[in-house]
């Protein structure tokens, strides 16, 4: 763990979140802390989806408390969370593949200069600066101007961690960065989570992947049917042990007891 605040930036107790009589978090406590990346593990069908879209302002809550930066957290939209510092990089990643690397890092912030009464987009800064964020990432573009589609999927998740982290992220929340990827590119993925991590934003990194997740991970937590199981640091719990959590088989009984809550 760094030693950065230990004070959680967003903290989640007993989060249900309904949907008519359908239940799809069911009692989620989840805390992420300045340079820290907190795994969240779960097997399709867990709740992870409904997770990221309560965390990012998507959906609100039916019962529980989320606060950030120590306050009762109210966001209306996913604007605001962005606003206030929480970014989210999907598995889809949101990008135009036909477009620049430049125009997606920039979609919808583009910077401008005034001509006369004229605006333009300011491609000179616009391209520096997406060439340098993509350098601090260990990503040397051929140009700017490289159509996104021409990159790897690798680089391409890399392309949008930047982005968050240039336009000011407090908590950067992974959704399944590595599920595509082969050994080489989630190699430069699990890199590029350790230097985010290092300069002190909160990663929660979403996996159903136990050797990704502990590759980079500072605590585990798992989450099973719409509830999670208890949250263990770094060298307390074996890779065995949290896959057989996110199974939930007869193991489950016993690690569940020992966990109780944070470790």
């Amino acid at each position: 763990m760094s030693s950065f605040d230990h004070n959680p930036i967003v903290e989640m107790r007993g989060i249900e979140k309904h949907f008519g009589p359908v239940i799809a978090l069911n009692g989620v406590s989840f805390d992420v802390r300045p340079g820290e990346c907190h795994c969240l593990l779960g097997d399709n069908g867990a709740g992870k989806s409904t997770f990221i879209k309560t965390m990012s302002g998507v959906h609100k809550p039916t019962r529980g408390e989320i606060l950030f930066e120590g306050k009762p957290m109210s966001f209306d939209s996913p604007r605001d969370a962005m606003e206030a510092g929480i970014a989210t990089v999907y598995q889809d990643l949101a990008m135009i593949p036909l477009m620049s690397v430049t125009r997606n890092f920039w979609m919808g912030r583009e910077p401008v200069r005034r001509v006369g009464p004229f605006k333009f987009m300011d491609f000179k800064r616009a391209n520096e600066t997406t060439m340098e964020e993509m350098r601090k990432m260990g990503i040397n573009l051929r140009s700017p101007d490289q159509a996104v589609g021409t990159l790897s999927g690798g680089e391409r998740q890399t392309v949008a961690i930047a982005r968050a982290v240039h336009f000011g992220a407090k908590v950067l929340i992974l959704d399944e960065p590595t599920s595509a990827l082969g050994v080489r590119q989630t190699a430069n993925v699990l890199s590029t989570i350790d230097k985010v991590r290092k300069s002190g934003i909160g990663i929660v990194f979403i996996t159903h992947n136990v050797r990704h997740a502990m590759a980079v991970g500072d605590r585990f937590t798992v989450l099973n049917r719409g509830k999670t199981l208890g949250t263990a640091q770094r060298g307390q719990i074996t890779p065995e042990e949290l896959q057989d959590l996110m199974a939930g088989g007869q193991e489950m009984v016993e690690l569940e007891g020992s966990l109780g809550g944070t470790v």
